[in-house]
């Protein structure tokens, strides 16, 4: 008696823990890709892009750790590919990113993870594959920078301006006297 309660016990805090999980953490890759693919709404496809690029890092630390770099220099070019494809859905759909920020933060934000990821990806990795991951990370940082843009483009450039003149020690300004 006292095993079958042990058993419905686990069985129940199994169903909760499985109703507590977030919306889609069970979803695999190619479903998220799937979803991804079919997405016409950008800000939508700039939120899933979210979701897939997680997916997509959480596969080349795993595929990493196997040692299959051929693997991962193929699924950071596919996830490079994504976030092109989720900026041109959001420059599409919302070009003032500025006053319609919704999609471009999100994007933004996971967009300079992804760089982290690729940057201790490269770190890691045989030489031989290290090339076409810098590739994917100059890409990447490229998106980085037009996504800034896009979002602040009131602000400041850096400007070199010249110095003010110095004084000369010793030399005075006398003011002009008007009568």
């Amino acid at each position: 008696m006292t095993a079958r309660r042990t058993s419905l016990t686990a069985v129940n805090g199994l169903l909760v823990f499985l109703a507590l999980l977030p919306p889609g953490a069970a979803d695999s890759l190619a479903d998220l890709q799937a979803r991804f693919d079919r997405e016409t709404n950008g800000v939508q496809k700039a939120k899933l892009m979210t979701k897939l690029g997680e997916a997509q890092l959480e596969e080349t630390r795993r595929d990493g750790k196997a040692g299959d770099y051929n693997a991962v220099g193929m699924t950071l070019e596919k996830y490079r590919d994504n976030v092109r494809a989720a900026v041109d859905a959001l420059k599409k759909q919302h070009p003032d990113a500025e006053r319609q920020s919704n999609g471009y933060r999100q994007l933004e934000i996971h967009v300079r993870k992804g760089i982290r990821e690729v940057d201790e990806t490269i770190l890691v990795s045989p030489e031989a594959y290290k090339p076409p991951l810098q590739i994917v990370r100059q890409d990447l940082i490229d998106v980085d920078d037009e996504l800034l843009k896009m979002l602040f483009p009131r602000r400041p450039v850096e400007k070199h301006e010249a110095a003010p003149p110095v004084e000369k020690p010793g030399t005075t300004h006398t003011a002009e006297k008007r009568p």
